[in-house]
């Protein structure tokens, strides 16, 4: 990422670092129940909540090319985390995004920006074609986020990923530059005035 942050009313997305790691850890432990019904698990496997391995996991896709990482800022507190994996160039040229936030945060309309800021980024400053999006359909808060910012459905992906203990479906939904058609910030604003 360039070293202008991007940021859209009070929201910013600034790469991840491994300081991170201590108040990301505090906000995966203090938010247990609220985050693990969305998070990916090893299936058999319990790990405890280990915000420095994921760090680590991440700063290594980030330098291997694979991944773009990043923390989402409310007003400058730490509100959650958002990355891009499976990022490849090419006759592909497409990432996929996961996030997350804090529960203090939720509700706020700030997810929707930092994703926003995360697809114009992903587009205009990294090249790529399509950027994914995969939820889980029960979860009503990410599906909001997709539909404010315009995401078209690709379908359904059935025993995607193993997430709290189970191999669970996921809906698909994708962009790509052609249908942009402007700046994810400009949708998002259009979507809100309606």
């Amino acid at each position: 990422m360039s070293s202008r942050q991007p940021t859209f009313q009070g929201v910013a997305l600034r790469p991840l670092r491994r300081r991170d790691a201590k108040v990301l850890q505090r906000l995966l432990v203090q938010d247990r129940a609220w985050l693990s019904p969305w998070e990916a698990t090893t299936p058999g496997i319990r790990y405890p909540v280990n915000a420095r391995s994921l760090v680590s996991n991440l700063l290594h896709q980030v330098r291997e090319g694979t991944g773009a990482a990043f923390v989402v800022e409310y007003e400058g507190a730490v509100a959650g985390q958002l990355n891009v994996a499976n990022i490849l160039h090419g006759s592909v040229s497409s990432g996929t995004i996961g996030y997350w936030i804090a529960k203090e945060f939720a509700g706020q309309g700030i997810m929707p920006k930092a994703v926003a800021l995360a697809i114009d980024y992903l587009f205009d400053e990294v090249g790529l074609h399509r950027v994914e999006i995969d939820i889980r359909p029960e979860n009503a808060a990410s599906l909001r986020i997709v539909e404010k910012l315009g995401l078209r459905s690709e379908g359904l992906k059935e025993r995607f990923i193993h997430i709290d203990g189970g191999w669970r479906d996921h809906l698909v939904f994708a962009i790509t530059s052609e249908e942009r058609k402007g700046s994810m910030l400009g949708r998002l604003d259009n979507t809100q005035a309606q």
